[in-house]
This record gives structure tokens, C-alpha cells and sequence, in this order.
């Protein structure tokens, strides 16, 4: 057997405003099978920021999130849209504007899907070295932020313990620190 992409027959928007977008798709599989009622959740991309300081500490945003309806420790991040800026842009962006730090260098270590069933969007991650908080924190109206810094030598235990539980958070810890111990 060949693994093809399904085939949309047709597609339209149940729900289309600024905080929820998702799309109603009638698809057919390769075998032939119809399914009438397939949603994506039509999201913006994401660039996710590892940033370090000279002081070998990552610095992590607390907050509130409504969804699973708990305050979550996490990398800081955000969203935004390819058509108007690229990820570096909005990396550096996310970066100041949550925590009030700006990355002396910031590299692009890859582009992973945080949940491709069902969810359309891209998550762009950055490691960022040098990380200083010389920048002034703009944060959205959703948004209750405390900065958090976790030496490196700390994370490791925090996510096997369940304090760091983000997906998208620990998939970058890690990258990134699989980048630095290559360098």
C-alpha cells in the first residue's frame, strides 16, 4: 500500500473569529471512504524561544492557561503570521515583549507540528544565547506573565517531575540542549 493524502471535497469555516478559527472538511481517504465531518483547528504559527543567559539560567514565563486550566511554566513564545513577518522576526518579538530580555544571538534549530491531527500550524523554535533583560515587556490583553529563571543544570528534573509539562516547551529544552553540547 501507497500512503496517499486525503482528498477535500469540500471545506468551509464552522467557527472563523480572531480567538478560534476551525474548518469543517469533507475529505475521502485512499481507500475510497467519505467522512463528512472532519475538523481542523486552523491556528497561527508559532515561534518558541530556549533563551539562556550568561548566567547558564533559562528564563521560562508562568502563567494561566485557560484550556487545561492551570498556571503552566513554560518557554516564552508567540504567535504570529508568516505573511507579514518571519519567525526570527517574531522570535525576537515574543522574546522582549513577555519577558523583557533580548537574545544577543538567536538560531533557528528547527520547525516541528505541535499536534498535526487536528491542528494545522507550525511551531518555529529558536535557541537564544546571551539573553539580558535590557527590553521592555508589551504584554496582550490575555496575557498575565511571570518571568521565571530555572538554572539549566535544574530543567531536566523539572520536567521528569511534571513542573515543566508543556510539549512544545520540552521539545526545544531538549533540542536545545543537544545544540549546545555539539557546539
Amino acid at each position: 500500500m501507497t500512503l496517499q493524502n486525503w482528498k477535500i471535497l469540500k471545506s468551509d469555516f464552522i467557527v472563523d473569529n480572531q480567538w478560534c478559527r476551525v474548518r469543517q472538511d469533507q475529505v475521502q481517504l485512499s481507500d475510497g471512504t467519505i467522512i463528512d465531518d472532519y475538523f481542523v483547528n486552523v491556528r497561527p504559527e508559532i515561534a518558541l524561544i530556549l533563551p539562556i543567559t550568561p548566567n547558564n539560567e533559562i528564563v521560562f514565563v508562568r502563567q494561566y492557561r485557560h484550556g487545561v486550566q492551570e498556571i503552566l511554566l513554560e518557554l516564552p513564545a508567540g504567535t504570529f503570521d508568516p505573511e507579514k513577518e518571519d519567525s526570527l522576526t517574531a522570535a525576537k518579538r515574543e522574546l522582549e515583549e513577555e519577558t523583557g530580555y533580548i537574545a544577543q544571538q538567536l538560531i533557528f534549530m528547527n520547525t516541528i507540528y505541535d499536534n498535526p491531527v487536528k491542528d494545522d500550524n507550525k511551531i518555529h523554535i529558536f535557541l537564544g544565547l546571551n539573553v539580558e533583560k535590557t527590553g521592555k515587556i508589551e504584554l496582550d490583553i490575555t496575557e498575565e506573565i511571570e518571568v521565571f529563571l530555572v538554572p539549566v543544570a535544574q530543567v531536566v528534573n523539572k520536567i521528569m517531575s511534571g513542573e515543566i509539562c508543556v510539549a512544545g516547551t520540552i521539545a526545544t529544552i531538549f533540542m536545545g540542549l543537544e545544540f549546545i553540547s555539539k557546539k
